[in-house]
This record gives structure tokens, C-alpha cells and sequence, in this order.
């Protein structure tokens, strides 16, 4: 996964520190510290905070490396249901 913020467009509301603390931080009261290349278990709350963004400052590309851990972890998990209906 990889990160891309518009620091032009980001107006410091915190959003993603809040959501994400590993990935993002807040450096002063307007300069935004983050990771481009956050790790996968940051997936879910990387996506919370780029849903946060009220300026939509925050572009998350899903890499075809991420897509195959997605599409391996989703297989597990259908493989423990014991497909019972």
C-alpha cells in the first residue's frame, strides 16, 4: 500500500493521526509526518483515516502486492467457515 498526501491541500485536522497514529503524526500545529509506505495491518485504519481527510488530502494506491495478501487472507478465512449454510 502506498500513500500519496497533498500536503498543499492538508489543513492540519488531524484526522489520520487520530485514526492511524503509526502511520501519520502531526509535527507542530500544521506540518503532517506519515509513512508512504505504510504496512499492511495498518490497512483497515489507513483507510479509516483517508475516509476521514474533510479536504481529501489523502490518496491510498493498493498495490497488486496488497490485492494478492487481500484476496489470500479473504481464502483463509472462507476456508475456516467449514462452509456450512
Amino acid at each position: 500500500m502506498r500513500l500519496v498526501v497533498d500536503l498543499n491541500r492538508c489543513q492540519g485536522y488531524a484526522q489520520c493521526a487520530f485514526l492511524a497514529p503509526d502511520v501519520f503524526a502531526m509535527h507542530g500545529d500544521e506540518s503532517l509526518l506519515y509513512n508512504p509506505q505504510a504496512p499492511a495491518e495498518q490497512r483497515d485504519n489507513v483507510a479509516r483515516a483517508v475516509a476521514a481527510c474533510p479536504v481529501g488530502a489523502i490518496l491510498l494506491e493498493v498495490t497488486d502486492e496488497d490485492m494478492a495478501d487481500m484476496v489470500a487472507q479473504d481464502a483463509a478465512a472462507g476456508a475456516g467457515s467449514g462452509g456450512a449454510r
